[in-house]
């Protein structure tokens, strides 16, 4: 009798393949602060939820033309800090907001926004609310633009 063939695959078998289609990995991001791990000495990665809101904060904060090879990523949200604190400049602050979340951040959804204005302080107080995705988790950070000049 001769020997069956060796099994490469599951679809190779007659029976049901597996059930399982896809998995769902945790986001991960490089930590910018560039934190070492004591015992393993190797850059902490930040993971799920960390990741997200550091890579919100960053699109945030980041101005056109400062990324190398990347020169439209970014909301440029320091250029309106010299403009009169109005509520046409919160208008235009909040769609650069939305503008830059909803093109380079796939992995949040239902996104809010609430600045309010400091202008003793010249500085504008932004709270990002929003949802990420697989985790489906609700998240809040705050970002505080403040003029330096």
């Amino acid at each position: 009798m001769p020997a069956s063939p060796q099994l490469l695959s599951d679809y190779n078998t007659t029976e049901l393949a597996s059930a399982i289609v896809s998995k769902t990995r945790p986001y991960s991001d490089l930590d910018l602060s560039l934190t070492v791990h004591p015992d393993l000495r190797d850059i902490v990665p930040l993971t799920d939820i960390d990741a997200v809101k550091s890579s919100v904060r960053n699109l945030v904060l980041t101005n056109f033309n400062e990324r190398p090879f990347q020169p439209a990523l970014g909301s440029n949200l320091r250029g309106l800090l010299f403009e009169p604190a109005d509520k046409f400049t919160i208008a235009v602050l909040r769609q650069y907001l939305y503008d830059v979340l909803a093109k380079h951040e796939p992995r949040i959804d239902s996104v809010t926004i609430q600045i309010n204005d400091n202008s003793d302080n010249n500085a504008y107080e932004i709270n990002l609310g929003f949802r990420v995705v697989n985790l489906n988790k609700v998240v809040d950070i705050t970002v505080y633009l403040i003029r330096v000049r």
